[in-house]
């Protein structure tokens, strides 16, 4: 059985986060012009670097508005599940270009070890990036709110990687401050170096996660959530509750599970069990839910589980109510004493 609850609110927000994307995206293309136009005044290769990452940030940007208008569009008979899984393709592209640029970073600063160059206006490229990085830490503050809100995982993407430039360029205002006062130049080299690593180690994460959620990863933290919830408002009715499977789409929960009832409902009584659970996880998970629900009927072994009171049909006595956990909710396997 099939429920597809969606709230109201639901229905939008695949525009707003494409709507967010678009302002991110022009954004990210004026820091651009910005840094470019900081590192002329200088040469600094520390701001060179700040320069280059924003190059991904406008690449990224691209990406991640089209991977939202893709996951924006519904669901029809190719993708029947929707087309949510373009911003999970959209991040590991965005992590990847992370990567690249804090490699090709790593490649300059060893060949500005070699040939330095001389660097000039140390004082107007430091106001000039330290506006950036204002810009870029609200823009990304913007960017992780509507992203969990949300649920997009492109957005949340955006917004680590905007707060992690307005991060390193911090730092690379600090380092050219110091430069500055003392007119120690290999610092510059120092600080690029540093934030390359910095830079590809962020990128890899969001690969990680990226490629998680492509492969359908079992997210244990969203299923632990689960079943805590379960277990809270857990029916008598509900004797057993096995082989469950959440996967995420973009926003959208895609729940499986096999539920056990007791044999002698009849059609209209196991339904009105699946919409109390529908119902229950709708209100609490905060996502558009489309759930699919196996019911099964109770075996005599279900007794010693089951907590119903004055079961006439019972044959055996109830001797433990079973705590639903990660290892056995999420087994093939009845849950049985």
């Amino acid at each position: 059985m099939i429920t597809d609850y969606h709230k109201p609110s639901t229905l939008n927000k695949a525009q707003q986060n494409l709507r967010l994307q678009q302002y991110i995206t022009a954004g990210s293309i004026f820091l651009l012009l910005a840094k470019m136009a900081a590192y002329l005044f200088t040469h600094s290769l520390a701001i060179l670097t700040d320069a280059l990452e924003s190059i991904v940030n406008v690449i990224a940007g691209f990406v991640g508005l089209y991977s939202l208008y893709v996951a924006a569009k519904p669901r029809d008979r190719e993708h029947p599940y929707g087309h949510g899984k373009a911003e999970f393709v959209s991040a590991a592209v965005e992590g990847t270009l992370i990567v690249a640029a804090g490699l090709l970073i790593i490649y300059e600063a060893i060949n500005d070890f070699i040939t330095p160059r001389t660097i000039h206006q140390l004082d107007t490229g430091c106001w000039i990036i330290a506006g950036t990085a204002l810009m870029n830490y609200v823009g990304g503050m913007f960017c992780l709110r509507q992203g969990k809100k949300n649920s997009s995982l492109a957005l949340q993407a955006s917004g680590h990687h905007l707060q992690m430039d307005s991060y390193s360029t911090l730092a690379i205002l600090a380092g050219l401050l110091i430069m500055l006062f003392t007119q120690l130049w290999w610092i510059d080299k120092t600080i690029a170096l540093i934030m390359s690593l910095f830079i590809i180690y962020n990128g890899y994460t969001i690969i990680r996660k990226s490629l998680a959620g492509i492969m359908d990863e079992a997210d244990k933290q969203l299923l632990e959530r689960f079943i805590q919830l379960l277990n809270e408002n857990r029916k008598k009715e509900w004797i057993d509750l096995h082989n469950l499977r959440v996967i995420q789409y973009g926003d959208q929960l895609h729940i499986d599970c096999h539920l056990t009832l007791p044999w002698y409902l009849n059609l209209h009584e196991a339904h009105r069990e699946i919409d109390a659970l529908s119902v229950l996880i709708q209100s609490k998970m905060g996502n558009s839910i489309e759930l699919f629900v196996h019911t099964d009927g109770c075996m005599p072994f279900s007794c010693t589980v089951c907590s119903i009171d004055n079961c006439q049909v019972r044959q055996e006595p109830m001797k433990s109510r079973q705590e639903w956990t990660l290892d056995n909710i999420l087994s093939d396997e009845k849950h049985r004493l």
